[in-house]
C-alpha cells in the first residue's frame, strides 16, 4: 500500500455497520450539494429517502460488506454482489462476476484513498474466489469524474445507460 493508505485496516461488515453507513452516505449527499451537484444523489440524505434504510440494511445482511477503519473508527463502505441490481437496466456479464453494489467513503477523509484501498480489497475478494471479473456502476454526469476515478483505479468503461435522465457508467476491472 502506499503512503495515504497504510493505516487504513479493512474488515468484513455486518448489520451492526448500517449505522455508520448510512452516515456516510448521508454526508456524502450533503458534500455533494455542497459543491452544486443535486443530481446524483437528490438532495434528500439517504437515510430519508424511501427504502435508504432498509437497502443499507439488506446490503449489510444479504450481500459481502467491507468496512474500511482509520483508528477504529469507519471511514468508508465497499458492498459486493455476485451481479448488479437486477431493476438497472445493465447487461448481464457473459462470465462468472462480482459486482460492487455500493461504495462510500467519509468526506472528512478525502484523499487519504479509501475508495481505492476498497476497490483494491474487493479486487481481491474476487481473485480469491476465483472470479476474474470486477464490475461497477456510477453516475456519468458532471464532468465524468466519478468515471475518471474509477478508470483510476483500474476499470475500463463499457456500457452506457440511463435510468430516466440520470446517466450510468458500467466500469469492468479484469482481476485474473
Amino acid at each position: 500500500m502506499n503512503d495515504t493508505t497504510h493505516d487504513i485496516r479493512i474488515r468484513p461488515g455486518s448489520l451492526a455497520d448500517a449505522p455508520a453507513i448510512l452516515d456516510m452516505l448521508d454526508a456524502a449527499v450533503a458534500w455533494m450539494n455542497g459543491r452544486g451537484n443535486t443530481e446524483q444523489w437528490g438532495t434528500t440524505p439517504y437515510s430519508q429517502k424511501p427504502g435508504g434504510v432498509a437497502r443499507v440494511e439488506r446490503y449489510t445482511t444479504a450481500n459481502t460488506p467491507y468496512i474500511a477503519e482509520l483508528a477504529g473508527t469507519p471511514v468508508g463502505a465497499l458492498v459486493l454482489d455476485s451481479g448488479p441490481n437486477p431493476q438497472m437496466p445493465i447487461p448481464p456479464a457473459e462470465e462468472p462476476e462480482r459486482y460492487v453494489r455500493l461504495l462510500v467513503s467519509d468526506r472528512r477523509h478525502a484523499g487519504r484513498g479509501i475508495g481505492a484501498a476498497l476497490l483494491d480489497h474487493a479486487a481481491e475478494e474476487t481473485r480469491r474466489a476465483g472470479v476474474r471479473l470486477l464490475r461497477v456502476d456510477c453516475w456519468a454526469g458532471g464532468g465524468g469524474e466519478l468515471v475518471a476515478f474509477y478508470e483510476g483505479t483500474g476499470f475500463t468503461p463499457t456500457d452506457r445507460f440511463l435510468v430516466g435522465s440520470w446517466p450510468g457508467q458500467v466500469l469492468a476491472r479484469r482481476v485474473g
